[in-house]
């Protein structure tokens, strides 16, 4: 079975749709699905962002043939563009990432895994002297797929570039265990509504056009 790590459901919409008998497993996730997929056995997991909750996402799962890691990213460096698939030949520091085989164009190079969101392009700036994009769960599964002895990858769809801020410091926004609280995002929003709501809406419609990008590629691409 391979297994499609994210830590949102909406980062795993665009490839659900291309996934066949699907049915719903009873572990205790978030977010879970098993089907299909060109006629391979898949499972789609998303718990949450940060490495804790990626972990116990996979470890929920069981049996598996392979483990990607997967949803969005940030890109820190000039080459990478909104929607811009990014395939890691590597996490920073952690271990080496597969690519898959595709047809399709992507990006590659070194990924940055952190449990905090990189929320500045001045933060942004920094990390670029160290890899090429950053996201959070990555590092957690490249973890479990070594203990598992299982290939693993890592391929994310780019949705805020080097030179883009968010308008809320999304860390200030997770609940105490780590999940993002839509009440607190909400509240803090309404404080500013003139700029921060027009961002959040612009934020939202690029991660949409951006799940169904990286959707389209995992479903072409052979793991």
């Amino acid at each position: 079975m391979l297994v499609f790590v994210a830590a949102e459901r909406r980062e795993l919409e665009g490839l659900l749709v291309h996934v066949n008998e699907i049915r719903r497993p009873d572990w205790p996730l978030d977010f879970a699905r098993v089907g299909s997929l060109n006629g391979r056995p898949v499972a789609l997991v998303a718990n949450g962002p940060g490495p804790q909750l990626a972990g116990a996402a996979v470890d929920a799962v069981g049996k598996m043939d392979a483990l990607i890691s997967t949803g969005f990213c940030g890109g820190l460096v000039r080459s990478l563009q909104a929607c811009d698939i990014f395939v890691a030949t590597e996490v920073v520091g952690v271990a080496p990432a597969l690519a898959p085989s595709s047809s399709r164009a992507f990006k590659s190079g070194k990924l940055l895994s952190i449990d905090r969101v990189v929320s500045t392009a001045a933060e942004k700036a920094v990390l670029a002297k160290s890899a090429d994009a950053v996201e959070m769960e990555a590092g957690a599964v490249a973890a479990r797929a070594h203990a598992y002895d299982v290939p693993f990858y890592a391929v994310r769809v780019v949705t805020d570039t080097w030179e883009e801020s968010f308008p809320l410091d999304f860390n200030a926004m997770r609940s105490t265990d780590g999940r993002f609280s839509r009440a607190k995002i909400l509240a803090a929003a309404l404080r500013k509504p003139g700029t921060v709501f027009p961002e959040l809406m612009k934020l939202n419609k690029r991660t949409k056009r951006a799940s169904q990008a990286l959707g389209d590629f995992l479903a072409d691409a052979r793991f």
